[in-house]
């Protein structure tokens, strides 16, 4: 390759990290198409727990690279913590597997395995995911940075394909129907493919990185932080973090105050949503304070670094929509939506979230090429203006299905192509938005919190995926239930609508049938239908991308020249 196009191209590191990312994500995007679907159907879950159990799985996902980062940036190094989580996202679903191949005749272990399985991929993500990302920005020296956008633009087209792979592959293994019925001993299939994907991305990584993730001086990245000096730092950059012990004090007392304050507020007895949210919620804020308490810290840095707490917010609103396709959209494919696809193909409920993958894969390029182009012109819009459109884009996608599941009654069938344009206009939102923001937080963050701050950006992840759940719960009555509460003998509608009182053994007919007697509330507002339940998202997306939007002037001169 010429000096030239060392230069002006991306280094070959990129796309040892794309086809690392790409199969983690088959691994993970695969087992997260049918993970609720499993918990229903197999461990007899109620839909609700299971996606307060989606919920929490995720935001915990999005929790622990917080501690990754930090290990990363003080001990271990980004290479040995990417080897360590995908070894251990591996394992964690090869329990899953495990667990799906023992519940016929033992249940208790099957559960058993569930929540061991998803706590190791929890730590294993955490090791992972802030790592990768933070090798990316890595790849660039300072006067390459403005390529980052397109970089991540492309790092996030492998994440999509291995998206798109794990929510083709898993689902057509894992989600059988046979006439009707749920094949519930098929789940195995696909958490077993997940766990393949796993191993073989992690082999990619540790065979090809000490030849291609390297500097272009042909030092390697990530290494053990010991081992960095002077010249991996920016002039003027200080090269470690100075925290008080009244500032770490002080960050464990804010975390105490935080936890039971989110505790008050979201009540109920549900162990996910009482105590896991409100960890999730209190670490986000806690290490958001806490980094901004360097004494080191210079103004421009603490100006940047706010700007990322700004973005990460806003973010929270687009994660708790966007990941409706785990779980309400999920249920809502399985059990009012006419799948006949080509051909008269049934698509499996879980695989039709793959459009996103397919998307994203077909779009990614084209939207980096635009950004390359608009910024040759000087007409490349400001990252938080990229990211107020996602949101927009966001809440137009929830108004078109909540205007197409309007009129749907109880026995009504929404069209599979209504829930692939939804796809469509979230996958435009996606790519103004996320790939975005990673590139924003590595063009802010001083490299002493490089991976930390990844960290702390994957929080606000975490929080819209607890909120997701939270919000994912409140999904009143498909028509299904129903259909199943009338062969039961029980009107349903005027049970939900209290103008029948049912038995005691009627609440336990709905109660073995996982239906639920009441209407769901959220906010103090009670949620009696799907149209209601989507204009929730459209809500809150619709305002945040206004107030996001009106904020970017502020934003502009907090990020001292950083576009």
């Amino acid at each position: 390759m010429s000096e030239t196009a060392v230069k002006t191209g991306h280094p070959k590191g990129l796309w040892v990290l794309f086809g690392t990312e790409m199969w983690e994500r088959f691994n993970f995007y695969g087992m997260r198409a049918i993970l609720t679907l499993f918990l229903v159907n197999s461990l007899m879950m109620k839909e609700e727990e299971a996606s307060l159990i989606y919920g929490g799985f995720l935001g915990l996902c999005y929790l622990t690279p917080m501690l990754g980062g930090f290990i990363a940036d003080r001990f271990f190094g980004n290479r040995n913590c990417i080897l360590l989580g995908g070894l251990m996202m591996a394992i964690g679903q090869f329990l899953l597997f495990t667990s799906a191949s023992v519940f016929g005749t033992n249940i208790s272990l099957a559960n058993t395995l569930m929540w061991s399985a998803l706590g190791i991929i929890i730590f294993g993500n955490g090791f992972f995911k802030p790592n990768i990302s933070s090798m990316v920005g890595s790849l660039y020296p300072k006067q390459e940075k403005t390529k980052l956008d397109t970089a991540f633009t492309i790092f996030y087209m492998g994440i999509n394909l291995g998206a798109f792979l794990g929510q083709t592959i898993c689902p057509y293994l894992g989600d059988e129907v046979v006439n009707g019925v749920q094949n519930v001993h098929a789940f195995k299939w696909g958490f077993l493919a997940a766990s393949i994907a796993m191993l073989i991305g992690t082999l990619v990584f540790y065979v090809l990185k000490n030849k291609y993730v390297v500097t272009p001086e042909g030092k390697p990245l990530g290494g053990l932080p010991k081992y960095n000096d002077t010249a991996d730092y920016e002039e003027g950059e200080s090269q470690s973090a100075v925290f008080s012990t009244k500032s770490l004090i002080g960050a464990v007392v804010a975390f105490v105050i935080l936890f039971f304050a989110f505790r008050f507020l979201l009540d109920g007895d549900n162990f996910i949503k009482t105590i896991i949210y409100p960890i999730i919620y209190a670490s986000g804020l806690t290490l958001a304070g806490l980094i901004v308490s360097d004494s080191s810290l210079t103004k421009v840095e603490r100006d940047r670094i706010f700007v990322i707490y700004i973005v990460g917010f806003f973010i929270i609103f687009f994660w708790a929509a966007f990941e409706q396709a785990g779980s309400s959209l999920t249920f809502i494919a399985a059990n009012q939506t006419d799948r006949t696809f080509m051909f008269g193909w049934q698509m499996p409920a879980s695989m039709v979230q793959v459009f996103n993958g397919i998307f994203v894969f077909g779009f990614a390029l084209p939207f980096s090429i635009l950004w390359d182009k608009l910024r040759a012109n000087g007409r490349e819009p400001l990252s938080t203006v990229k990211q107020s459109i996602g949101l927009g884009l966001i809440a137009l996608s929830y108004f078109i299905i909540a205007y197409n599941v309007k009129d749907l009654g109880n026995s009504g069938l929404l069209a599979i192509k209504w829930l692939i344009l939804l796809y469509l206009i979230q996958t435009f939102a996606e790519l103004c938005l996320s790939p975005i923001g990673l590139s924003l937080v590595g063009k802010l963050s001083p490299k002493r919190f490089a991976s930390l701050l990844f960290g702390v950006f994957f929080l606000s992840n975490a929080a819209g995926y607890a909120l997701s759940g939270t919000l994912g719960s409140i999904m009143p009555a498909t028509g299904d239930k129903f259909l199943k509460a009338e062969k039961l003998g029980i009107d349903l509608q005027g049970v939900l609508d209290k103008t029948i009182t049912p038995t005691t053994e009627q609440l336990s007919i709905l109660e073995v049938n996982q239906i639920s007697p009441t209407n769901p509330v959220f906010a103090g507002f009670e949620i009696h239908n799907l149209f209601e339940f989507f204009m929730v998202f459209v809500v809150l997306t619709g305002v945040a991308a206004l107030i996001l939007f009106a904020l970017t002037p502020v934003i502009k001169k907090m990020m001292h020249g950083v576009r």
